[in-house]
């Protein structure tokens, strides 16, 4: 029967929501607080320049592609995607980094020049990883995790093993080399945790990376943003900004609608992917699920100190992603996760979209973002951010071997208290809760709530975890939820 369903939020897994739902029959309503759609993948534009605010990496193209095949369409159909070559580069030094290529063969070469016999071990790891992706991306994930019997397949039997060893384990028995260890480390911090508290099985994060290749939506991530509401609206869903939700309506101990700027919604269904935790404090104490001290109990995923930076000339040295690892990591991590402070030597992140997409900046000029994952809570001042995009850009023209500086036109800055303001985000989180062996698949927060019947989540606090390609997958679950108890 059709319902009439509200969906609080419209960034990536509340659209994909709304499509699954709309498509279903039902009639589907989304309400964004903020002016523009798109939740944290929203865009900044300034003087010619063009950054996206959030997610900046095309990982696990097949899902995206999945995604539009569920309504007889490709993502071609609304956006271009480049293959980046290379992928990215790491900084270990002063002009000392490692480029990591568009495919597999290469890299294997490359890994092979830096640690003898490394070669032959990176395509067994990676034989390996693509199994694991095989089994995760292609099954378990689009599990709703209402059950722990949902991980029990004879493909996860053969590899359980790989659920009580770690990433930073497997990977350091197998290689030496620094740099090459940081550069297998570093997919599955889209995973918001330590590799020392990810489990084996999250190697799957490494065929994502040099299996499926690094891809670049043409005029940014927005484009898939984009591309989901012009889906959404062909399908018939209503998309209101500047809405902001007040409360969950209840009724007999069943959701009958939202209060959105004072005005009262009747719906059948409400969804919510904004952040789990602000949700529930739309709802009586009595109704949520979660105490303070549950989430309070939890590993998130990092904040970030993020920087949007127009330059008035190219910049030399940098691909289009680029990681300075040339500090420690593990005391970096330690900031983060175990002792939560401002890190003193932080490694950081930049992406320069204009190497790639002429849109990005006019020309012969330069668009820059650079990223410092922190500590979610943290204190959060000008003069912090300011501090630090100091000691960053101090290393970055020292590792790069140039003189910006001076070239900068602009900077706009995105913190903790940005992620609060426009997110409703629990203590700024930037990407949700990490996904580590205690906080995976059913034991994650649940997609449907226990104490209100017609309520539903989605998104990156809940199934199946952190990350732009399982907020659709996310919308999907929750959908299909929805289809299952209605």
């Amino acid at each position: 029967m059709q319902k009439k369903i509200a969906i609080i939020g419209s960034g990536f897994s509340s659209l994909a929501a709304a499509c699954y739902l709309a498509k279903a029959g039902n009639t589907v309503v989304v309400y964004e607080k903020n002016e523009t759609i798109g939740g944290r993948a929203r865009q900044l534009k300034k003087e010619g320049f063009t950054f996206d605010i959030g997610p900046t990496w095309y990982w696990m193209p097949d899902v995206f592609e999945r995604f539009f095949a569920d309504f007889n369409k490709k993502p071609s159909d609304y956006y271009e995607l480049i293959k980046l070559s290379p992928a990215y580069q790491v900084y270990f030094d002063q002009l000392d980094f490692v480029t990591i290529a568009d495919n597999l063969p290469e890299i294997v070469t490359t890994f092979e020049s830096i640690e003898k016999g490394s070669g032959k071990k990176l395509e067994q790891f990676m034989s390996e990883a693509q199994s694991n992706y095989n089994i995760a991306i292609k099954d378990l994930v689009y599990r709703p995790g209402e059950s722990p019997l949902e991980l029990i397949t004879l493909e996860t039997a053969k590899k359980v093993n790989q659920f009580f060893s770690t990433i930073s384990r497997d990977v350091r028995k197998k290689f030496k080399n620094t740099k090459l260890i940081q550069i297998l480390e570093f997919p599955v911090l889209f995973l918001g945790a330590k590799p020392s508290d990810t489990p084996s099985f999250y190697s799957f994060m490494n065929f994502a990376d040099f299996g499926l290749g690094t891809w670049h939506p043409k005029n940014g991530m927005y484009s898939v943003i984009l591309a989901m509401e012009a889906l959404a609206k062909e399908l018939g869903v209503t998309i209101h900004t500047n809405a902001t939700i007040e409360k969950i309506n209840i009724v007999n101990g069943k959701t009958n609608g939202l209060l959105v700027n004072n005005e009262t919604i009747l719906a059948d269904v409400v969804v919510s992917g904004a952040d789990y935790h602000h949700t529930e404090t739309l709802l009586d104490p009595k109704y949520r699920q979660y105490s303070e001290k549950y989430w309070n109990a939890k590993t998130f995923a990092p904040s970030s100190l993020l920087f949007y930076v127009g330059f008035d000339k190219k910049i030399k040295n940098v691909e289009h992603h680029s990681l300075f690892f040339d500090v420690d990591f593990d005391v970096h991590a330690q900031a983060i996760y175990d002792n939560p402070k401002w890190p003193e030597e932080p490694l950081f992140y930049a992406s320069f979209p204009s190497k790639t997409d002429e849109n990005s900046a006019p020309a012969g000029k330069e668009a820059g973002i650079f990223l410092i994952p922190i500590a979610p809570g943290l204190e959060d001042t000008p003069a912090l951010r300011e501090r630090y995009f100091e000691k960053i850009i101090n290393r970055f023209e020292l590792l790069t071997n140039q003189n910006v500086k001076n070239n900068i036109i602009f900077k706009e800055s995105f913190c903790v208290n940005d992620f609060v303001n426009d997110y409703n985000s629990y203590k700024g989180n930037a990407y949700g809760m990490a996904n580590t062996l205690l906080q995976t698949a059913f034991l994650r927060p649940k997609l449907r709530s226990k104490k209100v019947n017609n309520l539903f989540f989605t998104g990156q606090l809940t199934v199946p975890g952190p990350g732009v390609p399982p907020a659709l997958i996310s919308g999907k679950l929750v959908s299909d939820l929805i289809e299952k108890y209605q």
